[in-house]
């Protein structure tokens, strides 16, 4: 069989995939899907191998083909799947590991009777019930409080929508028309993706795709093995910490062993502190997806994510700690705590491989959901995305600034002029802040200011910054960075400093500082040039007493 030829299939797969995302990014409803890409879409085979992925976001790289996976446990024998069923599910327990708000469709593609692949999608939607509006809490205890769940259903049986479902998500939900306005826009990507998958079945035949899907898997595992022998073999240990559970208590310990060899990668998180009370909570499926994330980084960024390429690594840790939460624990901020492992695995290894990672970043999503009536239409809103900040510096050049944490990926905020239009808020300042950290040879980059002033009457704002009292960490003699919080400021000019908040109610006139991280700088300060120093404080980065104490200028 011509190698071009299982080449161009393997395109076609990759291609198909984008389309999916465009799709899912056209007809969606909700600014988080559509303008920060809060989601990702994916094409696998018939047992759930990953053949093809578009991201907005990296936290959700082991979710597609695990969701699949976790959907043919359930749907097998008598009950296997026929041509027309899409299933939604959204467990964080099982396939997907994230939280409640995350929705796959997981659409099987027959060809000729037969199961041939999956085109599954996995969204943030903005609103899926519960307690507080976004359908994050950080002091819910149990999942019950975080929204509808979706253990893994028929949402279409042999082509016909369950309209029961419809009518009980619409029921259940304070945005009834976006909430299914998402579904059906990740029901109409799959579509897009399974006619592209027959089409390149009835083009070269059901036995070349397969011979050129295992082709694919098998270039993966090999691209990856060849990257593992580039990196010192050995045994690397740390610990990091989750600082708060939204009650006032901790911190609480993740510990990692990692071992690398020629061919394997292991990442062993045995001995991390329990499963707490409160919604920083990840289940094992989301700490996979965390590890791959920081793995496919370091061995193969380049290429286009296929499951051969995460054979050679094993993830390993007890059930029911923080970082392997079990049932019904809360994890609908399960964000942060899938940040601050991979920045442990990130920790430990830069010293090793310092052109393939940088000093630390952000280390959270900074994630904010304000919502209230417009005070134009009426009308109950729900502003929910993620925040930029800054990164860490490397061994050749100084920190990006204002770019979103390792957990978002190639997803974006929302632009100022949607969020004015949509919501009851006015963006009063978006800029880089100069509240300290970073300093080395190489600076890290900026965090950020936002700006939320309050225009309607009364609304609340729930967010997670962890890192308010753990900075960002430098390298090989360069600072630590500084810190994430918010802060409310009252119009009375009375100001409230936060990491974890739910609900907390806001008037018209206050303001919601949104404060992101400057991050770890790399090399000793006395090495940086006086005239990149000098340009620093003339852009604003630095201060000029900053220069003096820090860089002697």
């Amino acid at each position: 069989m011509e190698k071009f030829t299982l080449e161009i299939i393997q395109d076609a797969l990759v291609a198909a995939g984008d389309e999916m995302f465009q799709t899912l990014q056209r007809t969606s409803m909700s600014p988080i899907i559509y303008e920060s890409l809060d989601y990702a879409v994916g094409i696998t085979d018939a047992k759930g191998e990953l053949l093809a992925q578009g991201n907005g976001v990296t936290a959700f790289l082991a979710a597609l083909d695990s969701v699949v996976r976790a959907t043919l446990d359930k749907f097998n024998g008598e009950n296997a799947l026929r041509e027309g069923d899409v299933v939604i599910a959204n467990t964080p327990y099982a396939g997907g590991g994230t939280h409640l708000s995350d929705v796959s469709v997981i659409y099987p593609v027959f060809y000729k009777n037969e199961l041939v692949a999956f085109t599954v999608n996995k969204a943030h939607w903005t609103e899926l019930g519960g307690t507080f509006p976004g359908s994050v809490s950080t002091v819910a205890t149990e999942i019950y409080q975080e929204g509808l769940h979706f253990p893994f259903i028929k949402v279409r049986e042999k082509g016909k929508i369950n309209e029961a479902i419809a009518d009980l998500i619409k029921s259940n939900v304070r945005l009834p028309d976006s909430t299914l306005g998402d579904l059906y826009a990740g029901i109409a990507a799959s579509e897009v993706g399974a006619k592209r998958v027959i089409s390149i079945i009835e083009k070269y035949g059901l036995e070349t795709f397969i011979k050129a899907k295992e082709d694919f898997l098998d270039y993966g595992e090999r691209m990856c093995i060849e990257a593992l022998k580039k990196i010192p073999n050995g045994v690397y240990e740390g610990t990091t910490e989750v600082e708060d559970n939204g009650f006032g208590e901790g911190p609480f310990p993740i510990k990692a062993k990692i071992t690398v060899t020629d061919n394997q990668f292991i990442a062993d998180f045995n001995g991390s502190h329990p499963q707490v009370k409160g919604a920083t909570n990840l289940a094992f499926s989301g700490l996979v997806t965390g590890c791959r994330s920081l793995f496919k980084a370091i061995t193969t960024p380049r290429m286009d994510a296929n499951g051969g390429a995460f054979r050679p690594m094993k993830v390993i840790c007890e059930p029911g700690t923080i970082v392997s939460a079990e049932a019904p624990s809360a994890v609908s901020v399960y964000y942060e705590v899938l940040i601050t492992s991979i920045d442990l695995i990130w920790k430990i290894l830069a010293p090793m491989i310092p052109d393939k990672l940088p000093a630390g970043h952000l280390r959270s999503v900074c994630a904010t959901f304000i919502s209230g009536m417009h005070p134009d239409t009426g009308q109950f809103y729900i502003q929910a995305e993620p925040l930029a900040g800054g990164w860490g510096a490397s061994s050749t050049h100084d920190g990006n600034r204002g770019q979103l944490s390792c957990g978002s990926g190639e997803s974006y905020n929302i632009p100022i002029e949607i969020r004015e239009m949509r919501y009851g808020i006015q963006v009063e300042q978006y800029a880089f802040h100069n509240e300290g950290g970073g300093y080395g040879e190489f600076q890290g980059g900026n965090g950020q200011y936002v700006d939320y002033k309050i225009v309607s009457d009364g609304a609340h704002v729930t967010a997670a910054f962890l890192g308010e009292k753990t900075k960002t960490w430098g390298m090989n003699g360069g600072h630590d960075g500084s810190y994430n919080y918010f802060m409310i400021i009252r119009k009375n000019g009375t100001k409230e400093r936060h990491s974890l908040g739910t609900n907390i109610a806001l008037e018209k006139g206050d303001i919601v500082r949104c404060v992101t991280a400057t991050g770890g700088g790399y090399g000793n300060p006395e090495n940086r040039p006086e005239k990149k120093v000098l340009l620093d404080v003339k852009n604003g980065y630095i201060t000029k007493k900053e220069a003096k104490e820090f860089y002697n200028i």
